[in-house]
């Protein structure tokens, strides 16, 4: 692992635990430098890099701090190579899977009504609060004072768009009065290990 790599992934785990970069002494010992000097040169590396940026004379993480490298599927050895090079194609989750961040959330979906759809028991999926819901889309609305994932849809043309979960088998019913909280727009699970 080159010697950035080794200070981004050090600056990563200390975000990913305080959210904040701490003062220049704190820094050199997070990087495992010896001076402030040396940490300057750290951060004017990976500023030029595109992973931090200057913010009212604070460093702050860019977009590209948080992507991480994607393999291809072309050549392993070619994908391995640039991957440990740092010159293949990265990826940021949240730029990927939402327009607007700022009107993003996350549930957790419970039980196994979003089978069918590929949503298990545990999924975490991601929602836009302001995208305009259409029936076929999966969403999460409050039904009965709990949230519920599902797809908003007919199951009569003349009646209105109705959350419903997914599967040939389960007989379509009409829901109490419910609101849609947002539109999925992604979704991930975490394998145990």
């Amino acid at each position: 692992m080159k010697t950035d790599d080794r200070h981004l992934a050090a600056l990563r785990a200390h975000w990913r635990r305080h959210k904040v970069f701490p003062p220049m002494a704190k820094l050199a010992q997070v990087l495992g430098l010896a001076s402030a000097s040396g940490v300057l040169k750290v951060l004017r590396r990976l500023t030029k890099a595109g992973y931090l940026e200057q913010i009212d004379g604070r460093v702050a993480p860019t977009p590209s701090f948080f992507a991480r490298p994607v393999l291809s599927h072309d050549s392993v050895d070619r994908s391995m190579q640039a991957y440990r090079a740092g010159t293949g194609p990265t990826l940021n989750l949240e730029d990927y899977l939402l327009e607007h961040a700022d009107r993003a959330c996350y549930c957790v979906v419970q039980g196994d009504d979003m089978r069918d759809a590929g949503l298990l028991d545990g999924d975490v999926v991601v929602l836009e609060a302001t995208r305009r819901p259409r029936p076929g889309d999966i969403v999460v609305a409050m039904v009965d004072g709990r949230t519920s994932v599902r797809y908003l849809a007919h199951d009569d043309m003349d009646d209105p768009p109705a959350p419903m979960p997914a599967g040939d088998t389960i007989e379509l019913q009409r829901p109490p009065p419910f609101e849609v909280l947002g539109v999925v727009v992604g979704s991930f699970r975490r394998y145990p290990h």
